[in-house]
């Protein structure tokens, strides 16, 4: 019999981005795998086979943890930074901001670098795995992670920094640093994945932002942020607006004019200004 033929580029990021809408929309959604998905919209090497290999070797850093240690949470984050930060050296620096691959986790797995928010990722599931009480804390402007009961007996690390344990002198320098702002227990709340994955995002769409020419990476980052059942509305007026900058000037009209649609409820004279725009994207087809 003849085989099946292979589906195309176009076929296999359509079935990906269907993979990611449903994974998105389970009960508990599967932080690694939503990440992997990310990355394999910026590397389309990344299949299948590359996918499930990434969640092995979660799987096998867990394996070498060793199962619910003498110390609580210290014990936890203390074993956690010997096996990733000193053995395995992930960790983080300045110039991994430069790099999109610093955003997607098979690369960050690979190189055992990343950004904070990846690394903390990293740290996450393989704390999971091996049954640590683990969780992400979205600080502003640096991912970290905690160990223990979030309203209770916790510690936090820093695995951008090899994963170095933060006090809460320490934690209140990174907010100060990042906002100007004192810590408040809200910043310290766990993330959950939805809010870790629409965060990932955002990075990959603001390193594209300062790239015009890696236009089409912020272009599917916005596409995966709409995917979410929970984003920010804005979204789809940025989606609109960069396809207007790409050239696609009917289809930018057209979400414009729906977006107007949208928002006209309760900001009359937002829409009137974005109709406009739409006005103006058609006029450059003449």
């Amino acid at each position: 019999m003849p085989q099946e033929p292979e589906p195309g580029p176009d076929a296999a990021r359509a079935a990906r981005r269907r993979q990611f809408a449903e994974a998105a929309r389970a009960e508990r959604p599967d932080l690694a795998l939503l990440c992997l998905l990310i990355a394999a919209e910026a590397d389309p090497a990344l299949d299948e086979a590359g996918i499930d290999e990434a969640q092995i070797e979660l799987d096998r850093l867990a394996g070498l943890l060793p199962y619910a240690p003498v110390g609580g949470p210290e014990a936890w984050a203390r074993n956690l930074a010997a096996l990733l930060g000193t053995r395995n050296g992930f960790g983080g620096s300045p110039a991994d901001y430069r790099r999109l691959e610093s955003s997607l986790l098979h690369e960050v797995l690979r190189r055992r670098r990343g950004l904070p928010i990846l690394l903390s990722v990293v740290w996450m599931e393989v704390a999971r795995r091996a049954g640590a009480p683990v969780y992400g804390v979205a600080l502003p402007g640096h991912f970290v992670v905690g160990f223990g009961d979030p309203l209770g007996a916790h510690v936090l690390a820093d695995p951008f920094g090899g994963g170095r344990p933060l006090s809460e002198e320490d934690t209140a320098l990174l907010v100060a640093g990042a906002t100007g702002e004192p810590l408040s227990r809200r910043m310290t709340a766990p993330a959950g994945p939805l809010e870790i994955v629409l965060r990932v995002l955002n990075n990959i769409r603001a390193w594209a932002q300062a790239r015009p020419e890696h236009s089409a990476v912020q272009l599917w980052a916005l596409e995966l942020s709409l995917l979410l059942p929970s984003h920010p509305a804005r979204l789809r007026h940025e989606r609109a607006q960069l396809l207007v900058e790409r050239g696609e000037f009917l289809a930018g009209a057209a979400e414009l004019e729906e977006y107007a649609r949208v928002v006209e409820a309760v900001e009359p004279a937002g829409a009137k200004r974005i109709r406009r725009q739409a006005a103006a994207a058609r006029a450059m087809l003449n």
